[in-house]
């Protein structure tokens, strides 16, 4: 399991990038655990798209259901409405 670090902004997401796609070559289940993110900015939801998308590519299991409200609302206020996306962002949680 990959654990999300309670902060993904712009200061933090160059370093924490390197440790996710580490850990993406090295599986080909990814589960990813958000339950600590309090703070994510527009960057921070960018490298979340893309890391979907890579996986996707990959050809790789993803396997997340997001638990943080902050990731959630800030889908919602940008507007992302995709059904790739929003398997994995949903307000049922």
């Amino acid at each position: 399991m990959f654990k999300l670090p309670p902060e993904l902004t712009i200061a933090k997401v160059e370093e924490f990038k390197l440790h996710l796609l580490e850990f993406i070559e090295k599986n080909d289940e990814i589960n990813i655990d958000d339950s600590e993110v309090n703070r994510i900015d527009t960057i921070g939801i960018q490298l979340l798209l893309t890391t979907i998308i890579y996986i996707s590519m990959q050809n790789k299991t993803l396997i997340w259901k997001s638990k943080s409200d902050i990731i959630n609302q800030s889908f919602k206020q940008l507007g992302i409405n995709d059904p790739i996306i929003n398997q994995y962002f949903n307000d049922e949680h």
